[in-house]
């Protein structure tokens, strides 16, 4: 098993890299990967911060939630199944509204929450290789609380498409829609996403961060949500998790079946 779920370092530039770090499970999110997150951010919020790049150690950038842990969760109380929601919301807000460009590279499969990830990073350059799918209908979940910002990534006529059929696209389709701003073979990753930090280090700090802010507060959609929306999302994301309609698509994912779902009530 790897050390630690989310790893971070920085540079004399101001230049941070955080890394999730669960490849065995190709960087599937659970609880302790979520807190590594915040806690990364945390301690980059204490220092002299200039950029920071989101990056998934092993084959794949980030797989969505860890099931397992999905199915831990959601036997327990609304209330700490709304705990998980919440520290999810917060993670992606955070990343969103980090006052320093961010820019996420991605390679391999990048699915679910993965895909929220990446739209709440400012420039997304993904590998060739790279596999999208936003995933949560599949497995009998709702997508709540990312949709927002897929929405103000993609627009809501490309995720009324995406979100609805789970279906799995490739990086130029990725890249036709908004998800992501560049593709390039994934030898060139690295290289691609260091010359992004290049052009962003040699801009005004105090510009970037205006900027950013001010592009922010224009957008029609993105994590731009008040308290009372923020909550009705977490309770959405938590309560759908604890339906019957969950507990088959999680089985059906854990014994690689199609799920066996009951007529809709319209």
């Amino acid at each position: 098993m790897s050390a630690s779920p989310v790893l971070w370092s920085l540079d004399a530039r101001g230049v941070a890299t955080v890394t999730l770090n669960r490849p065995e499970v190709n960087n599937a999110y659970d609880g302790a990967l979520i807190q590594g997150v915040l806690a990364a951010i945390d301690e980059l919020s204490t220092k002299p911060l200039r950029v920071v790049v989101l990056k998934g150690n092993g084959r794949h950038f980030q797989a969505g939630a860890d099931l397992k842990w999905i199915n831990a969760v959601r036997p327990q109380s609304p209330d700490e199944n709304e705990v998980a929601s919440r520290a999810t919301f917060e993670a992606v807000q955070r990343l969103n509204t980090l006052p320093v460009p961010t820019v996420a590279l991605v390679q391999g499969g990048c699915f679910g929450g993965g895909t929220g990830v990446i739209a709440a990073c400012d420039v997304v350059v993904a590998a060739d290789n790279a596999l999208f799918s936003i995933t949560e209908v599949r497995w009998g979940l709702t997508a709540a609380i990312i949709i927002p910002q897929l929405c103000d990534a993609i627009g809501v006529r490309q995720v009324r498409r995406y979100a609805l059929t789970g279906e799995r696209f490739g990086a130029e389709d990725a890249r036709r829609i908004g998800l992501v701003h560049e593709v390039v073979p994934l030898a060139d990753l690295e290289g691609a996403g260091a010359k992004v930090v290049e052009q962003l280090l040699a801009n005004a700090p105090a510009a970037l961060t205006e900027t950013k802010r001010l592009a922010m507060e224009s957008s029609f959609g993105g994590m731009a949500v008040d308290d009372d929306a923020y909550r009705r999302l977490v309770r959405l994301h938590s309560d759908k998790r604890r339906t019957a309609e969950a507990a088959e698509g999680l089985a059906s994912f854990a014994e690689k079946r199609a799920g066996r779902w009951a007529a809709a009530k319209v």
